[in-house]
């Protein structure tokens, strides 16, 4: 054999190496791609009844939030209604009972039934200040006498 056959026959094993590697590559892209194909498809499959599922729940979601707004406007309507009711009667009855009060206590204190005037304090030990201390009346009395 000569040279250039050896070269032709080497060229020859090299593109029938290469041939074959490029086609257990293409074999396996093919085998991933329709993996990938299958993945999606059930991707697909499932991901449509959830979102589905989504979409009424999102519905559901706005009609309960229409449902608070509603009850919200009604506790804010009552609200004002109670405030507008309790200051009706308090002027209406407010005035009224204040003065039945006080004349049931003038009548109490006219009628001696009132208990200890409040007015009148009660009578406190009169102390004398001395230079910074304080003397009790008893010794007061024994200093000046």
């Amino acid at each position: 054999m000569t040279g250039g056959e050896v070269a032709g026959i080497l060229v020859a094993v090299f593109w029938a190496i290469l041939v074959s590697f490029l086609a257990v590559v293409l074999v396996r892209l093919a085998q991933t791609l329709r993996a990938t194909t299958r993945m999606v498809a059930d991707v697909t499959e499932q991901a449509v009844p959830l979102l589905a599922d989504a979409s009424a729940t999102v519905r559901s979601a706005q009609t309960q939030l229409d449902r608070v707004d509603a009850i919200t406007s009604d506790v804010q309507e009552v609200t004002s209604n109670a405030s507008a009711l309790s200051s009706t009667v308090a002027s209406t009855f407010g005035g009224p009972l204040v003065k039945v009060a006080a004349f049931g206590y003038g009548v109490r204190k006219a009628l001696g039934r009132g208990g200890a005037p409040e007015d009148v304090p009660r009578a406190k030990a009169r102390r004398t200040v001395i230079v910074g201390r304080t003397v009790p009346s008893s010794r007061r009395r024994k200093q000046k006498g």
